[in-house]
């Protein structure tokens, strides 16, 4: 899925529990900024594109171990032991970005180790994915307007 999917997926969750969070502003960067991370195993991602996370993607594959539940699993559980003010936040980001990739024609593999991948039939930047993304953009804008009003 690409990055403006993403992103747009990630805001609409992060408006729909912002009235209910502590530490707004917190939540709100931790969660745009999870989603990017899924991605740094591709060296054709934003962040995969930088030079210094080439070693990271020597020992990893794309949708490998970063792409699974177990890593954000294993994450959150160190961020609430550690930083729990950006726990919620980084799990809602990543966590929606793995949702997300689960519908692509790729998929995911959520419990990795384990070979069991989940996939779906939504080729990455296809037509139904600029529906989903216009979908949620629209959605993203009512609900802005909605605190505004």
């Amino acid at each position: 899925m690409l990055l403006k999917t993403h992103l747009s997926i990630t805001l609409f969750f992060v408006l729909l529990l912002f009235p209910i969070v502590e530490h707004e502003i917190v939540f709100v960067v931790v969660a745009i900024l999870a989603t990017y991370l899924p991605d740094v195993d591709s060296r054709y991602s934003t962040l995969g594109r930088k030079r210094i996370n080439r070693v990271l993607q020597f020992f990893t594959k794309h949708r490998g171990i970063i792409h699974s539940f177990t890593f954000l699993i294993g994450c959150t559980f160190l961020l609430v032991l550690f930083f729990p003010i950006i726990s919620l936040g980084f799990f809602l980001g990543y966590g929606l970005h793995l949702l997300a990739d689960s519908f692509t024609r790729d998929g995911i593999r959520p419990f990795y180790p384990l070979k069991k991948g989940i996939r779906g039939s939504l080729r990455t930047g296809g037509s139904i994915e600029i529906g989903v993304l216009i979908g949620f953009l629209i959605a993203d804008v009512l609900l802005i307007f909605g605190f505004i009003f």
